[in-house]
């Protein structure tokens, strides 16, 4: 089946680029909820899926309100008022969301989803009380399965949004359009899509289109259509098949000359989100120890801490890999 959204020259000046915390939460939850391992994100699955039942979440609000296939509630995805969003932002947004809209949202669910989940139910009856419960969820989600990798997915996607900017200076919006997927393509001002789930056209939306690069919507593209907003197209990011591969960690020598051997020691096993008993038992140096260095880094800078339950996850941020790259 084939969908085709229009485009007037209004339109197409208004189409822009947003980064979007909250498709990352959707998209990530709903390959977590696989049986297997995805391919591409295998060594992220294995680290995170652990964390999600040991937290309950795979039977709390996020599961009830993403299915394995099909539907995501549109007010799960609100649009993004920059070029980057921000978590905070779009869960502020999620909580104001319409009681109207929310429950017409259920209803496409209940429509595919033949007994309705009682925290659904809930939400139906009192919307407000029960998305303050929705987004205390994602904020526990976005601890475990995604804030200790956000530096690295935010680059990716980042990088995607640039790439594509210096493609429209180049060749043009037409150009950009049909590069985006294969099931995407763009003629004599329409953009059509084929094989989805979910129409898209302009009489159900606002004007211009927001493309939301994606680390986890691969294979496909997931659209969003409330009006008067633009509609939302959200789409896998280039370089998704090397998100996960180990980070070079060449330049510890030079890097050890200025924060200590330990210090930069702690930095290298960081390539993967690590608790502090985990880095003493990986590193050889005390509990004590750790927590002391972890400290010191995370002033400088060059780590965040996650709450995952009973521990904090720590992980390297953006300059701290820039750190231990090497140059040329």
């Amino acid at each position: 089946m084939e969908y085709e959204l229009s485009f007037s020259a209004t339109d197409l000046a208004q189409t822009r680029f947003a980064v979007s915390p909250m498709w990352e939460v959707a998209t990530s939850f709903r390959l977590l909820r696989e049986e297997s391992d995805p391919p591409l994100h295998r060594r992220w699955a294995q680290q995170v899926r652990p964390r999600l039942i040991g937290a309950g979440l795979d039977r709390g609000w996020l599961a009830a309100l993403i299915p394995g296939t099909g539907y995501l509630a549109d007010f799960l995805n609100p649009t993004p008022t920059g070029p980057f969003g921000e978590l905070p932002e779009e869960l502020a947004a999620i909580r104001r969301s319409p009681a109207a809209q929310v429950r017409a949202d259920l209803d496409v669910l209940a429509a595919k989803t033949p007994c309705p989940a009682p925290r659904l139910r809930l939400l139906r009856e009192e919307p407000e009380a029960a998305l303050e419960k929705v987004t205390a969820e994602i904020e526990t989600y976005w601890d475990l399965a995604l804030g200790p990798y956000w530096p690295r997915i935010r680059q990716l996607l980042e990088a995607d949004v640039f790439h594509r900017a210096r493609q429209v200076a180049e060749h043009g919006s037409a150009y950009v359009l049909n590069e985006l997927h294969e099931t995407v393509s763009w003629d004599a001002g329409t953009l059509r899509m084929v094989r989805r789930q979910c129409s898209m056209n302009r009489a159900d939306t606002g004007a211009g289109l927001l493309l939301v690069p994606s680390a986890f919507a691969w294979p496909r593209v997931l659209t969003r259509s409330v009006a008067p907003e633009p509609p939302q197209l959200a789409y896998p990011a280039r370089g998704i098949g090397t998100l996960w591969e180990p980070r070079a960690t060449k330049a510890t020598d030079a890097v050890a000359a200025v924060l200590g051997r330990s210090r930069t020691l702690l930095l290298a096993e960081l390539d993967t989100p690590s608790s502090t008993t985990q880095l003493a038992r990986h590193s050889g140096l005390s509990t004590a120890a750790v927590s002391q260095h972890l400290t010191a880094l995370r002033d400088a800078g060059l780590v965040t801490g996650h709450r995952a339950g009973r521990s904090v996850l720590y992980a390297r941020t953006a300059i701290a890999d820039a750190l231990l790259t090497p140059v040329g």
